[in-house]
């Protein structure tokens, strides 16, 4: 297991950007996923930012894990679409100059069948589309993240493109919140995986519902949710998230050292 490597989500540190990537380092990870917005907006970030970011990185022997782009609106809605994807196209762009060559994306409900031809179903194909197409151009991938529907749905889905740079960004803890198996699930998404997100889950909790825990601390078993992703082939980084709480940069730290169990330092 030693060819996966961990990092952190930067936001989580609760930390201006020089200062989080600082954290970053100390908590002795090797990578950061970002969300592309405030001093990381395409819009805002220069050329020499850019520069500048880079040498930052540097300096603290991380690398960008992916970039993550939170939506207000969902790739299935048409409202304000063509902003949208033009911003997006953007975030793109900041991908394949600071170097993860990975953008994620929140993946809406798949449409039903006999939604494939109405608005919603027409917009998210439209959206999939411009978003492929832009990818492939720069050579980044697109790593939606999906779990309101199974693996297999979404896989098969994904497969009605004609591209290779649609992927997923796989969250374990979003299949188990949702009802799905996490490991059938990573099973399921062989070779479409380009980036995971780890976070635990606790199927059911005292007053009857799923709900996000530190990592170690849920139903996922780590070791074999890593084998598994091995077992797929995925190479790359598992980057430890909270989403919610009121300690999510601790409760962070304690999942990079719980992972440490099973993932060495490279």
């Amino acid at each position: 297991m030693n060819r996966i490597r961990l990092g952190v989500v930067l936001e989580t540190a609760g930390l201006p950007v020089r200062q989080a990537f600082e954290a970053a380092a100390r908590a002795g990870v090797s990578g950061v996923q970002a969300d592309a917005v405030g001093d990381l907006d395409p819009t805002r970030l220069s050329e020499t930012g850019r520069r500048e970011l880079r040498t930052l990185l540097r300096g603290t022997d991380l690398e960008f894990t992916a970039l993550n782009c939170p939506l207000r609106r969902g790739l299935d809605s048409p409202e304000q679409l063509q902003v949208r994807l033009e911003h997006l196209a953007k975030v793109l762009q900041l991908a394949a100059d600071l170097g993860p060559r990975v953008v994620l994306m929140p993946m809406p409900r798949l449409p039903a069948d006999d939604e494939l031809t109405t608005t919603r179903g027409l917009t998210l194909r439209e959206s999939l589309s411009f978003l492929a197409v832009a990818a492939d151009r720069l050579g980044v991938s697109v790593a939606l993240e999906p779990g309101l529907d199974s693996a297999a749905a979404t896989r098969d889905y994904l497969d009605t493109f004609d591209t290779g740079s649609l992927g997923v960004n796989f969250d374990p803890a979003n299949f188990l919140i949702n009802g799905h198996d996490p490991v059938k699930s990573a099973v399921a998404f062989a070779g479409r995986i380009r980036h995971v997100n780890a976070r635990d889950a606790q199927a059911r909790t005292a007053s009857g519902g799923a709900k996000e825990v530190a990592v170690g601390d849920g139903d996922i078993d780590w070791l074999v949710m890593l084998a598994t992703l091995e077992s797929v082939e995925y190479r790359d980084f598992v980057v430890v998230d909270r989403d919610h709480g009121t300690d999510r940069w601790p409760d962070v730290l304690a999942g990079v050292k719980f992972l440490r169990r099973f993932v060495p330092a490279s």
